[in-house]
């Protein structure tokens, strides 16, 4: 099992790139993968990825996955049931804290971390302080595990992200491209891989590369 440090993830739908070897750093992702990095080495046995959809969450979480050989599950199907048979595994991803509809269920799941010494991975939307969770004693349960967020992407790794996705599609695009889209997308990694996607689909329509013109065009097709 490879403790290695990560280096970027990209969540690509034509594409899925779950492994370590192609993962940006930056400031806006830092301290989540220095929390993947750092386990079996956690102050608790569970802890929190928190970011915006896209943003690499889920990528991050599977190579926690790899690494500690746990299982995952949607929160959405999440039952007391199932809760035996998931901490007997002695490592569980639990995605999408926003989305949980049995709250015993994960508050019993969270009694095992201590008890049974398993690890759970969580993923949200949002912090735990600020999901609506009506269980008192497992919003205090949640508040108090480790957190580490996913920021909106900074400029550099937006940059490297679109070319990244770009090469994935085997597209070469000229630098100042890269930066005509920069200014004027949503930075998100979502707005990215639509971007990309676009501007593929224009460049095909066409048979012309990735120009000035089609980015133009994607931006306004996508309402940037």
């Amino acid at each position: 099992m490879s403790n290695d440090p990560i280096q970027l993830v990209l969540e690509l739908p034509h594409r899925p790139a779950m492994g370590l070897e192609d993962f940006l750093v930056s400031a806006s992702n830092a301290s989540a993968v220095d929390l993947i990095d750092r386990w079996p080495d956690w102050p608790v046995g569970a802890a929190v990825l928190v970011g915006p959809e896209g943003s690499g969450k889920s990528h991050l979480a599977n190579v926690w996955r790899l690494r500690s050989n746990s299982v995952s599950l949607p929160a959405h199907e999440l039952t007391r049931e199932r809760v035996p048979a998931l901490a007997a595994n002695g490592a569980v991803v639990l995605e999408n804290l926003g989305a949980l509809p049995d709250e015993a269920a994960l508050f019993h799941l969270l009694n095992l971390v201590r008890e049974q010494r398993i690890n759970v991975l969580l993923t949200s939307l949002v912090a735990p302080g600020e999901l609506r969770v009506r269980l008192p004693d497992l919003a205090s349960r949640l508040k108090a595990l480790p957190v580490a967020n996913i920021a909106a992407p900074d400029a550099p790794l937006l940059r490297a992200v679109l070319v990244k996705l770009f090469a994935d599609r085997q597209l070469s695009v000229e630098p100042q491209v890269i930066d005509f889209m920069l200014v004027r997308m949503e930075r998100s990694m979502a707005a990215a891989a639509r971007l990309v996607c676009e501007a593929d689909r224009q460049a095909l329509a066409l048979q012309r590369r990735v120009t000035r013109a089609i980015a133009a065009q994607s931006l306004d097709r996508l309402g940037y």
